[in-house]
């Protein structure tokens, strides 16, 4: 989703649809326009694919995190 907010118009689409809220991974950049949306939020993944790593490489669970 987040590469899609990232197209010429998307940011205000999302603006004038009936949308109460867009929530959106730091997986790209974002742009200005994502950056000040009111509609648009973004949340960090890193945290949880270096621990999705750390168990891989531990031999852990990862299916647990989305427990």
């Amino acid at each position: 989703m987040s590469a899609m907010v990232s197209c010429p118009g998307a940011v205000a689409r999302v603006g004038a649809s009936q949308l109460s809220e867009l929530v959106i991974t730091d997986t790209i950049m974002q742009t200005e326009a994502v950056r000040v949306s009111k509609r648009i939020r973004r949340l960090t993944i890193a945290p949880i694919i270096g621990e999705a790593m750390h168990r891989i490489a531990e031999e852990s669970s990862v299916s647990s995190l989305f427990d």
